[in-house]
């Protein structure tokens, strides 16, 4: 099953070990991300850092883990779907989401259920995978 993974999946992955984990190492699943989201880990690795008990070096061996279990997709890739990403996208920081798994065809995995709020994409909680997984 093709997933886009939302930053806020992969932010509850760095912080601590679950079912989160599990799903993004189960080969049932292939995951998908547009090509800022290891920005975002930027951005707010000290606030991530002090939520965890995880050590320097572990955020970023963890880090490169997920580095390589998610396909990054450049914006060129699927600029076609902007707009309606735009459009569709119950929060305009999610767009790009949107847009990606437009292009994709595929649902988001997401932890926001804000994103549910719309019906062109199916939007799956983490909790809804683990089911799926089973």
């Amino acid at each position: 099953m093709n997933l886009i993974v939302d930053a806020n999946v992969l932010f509850a992955a760095l912080l601590k070990e679950g079912k989160t984990i599990e799903i993004l190492l189960n080969p049932f699943f292939n995951f998908y991300s547009p090509e800022f989201i290891f920005e975002e880990f930027e951005k707010y690795k000290e606030e991530l850092l002090a939520k965890t008990h995880r050590t320097q070096e572990e955020f970023s061996e963890l880090l490169e883990d997920l580095e390589e279990i998610i396909n990054i997709i450049p914006r060129e890739d699927y600029r076609d779907k902007f707009d309606l990403g735009k459009e569709i996208s119950p929060d305009e920081n999610d767009f790009y989401y949107f847009a990606l798994a437009l292009k994709l065809n595929c649902a988001i995995w997401s932890n926001d259920k804000k994103l549910k709020e719309q019906t062109k994409v199916k939007v799956y909680l983490t909790e809804e995978l683990v089911d799926l997984s089973e």
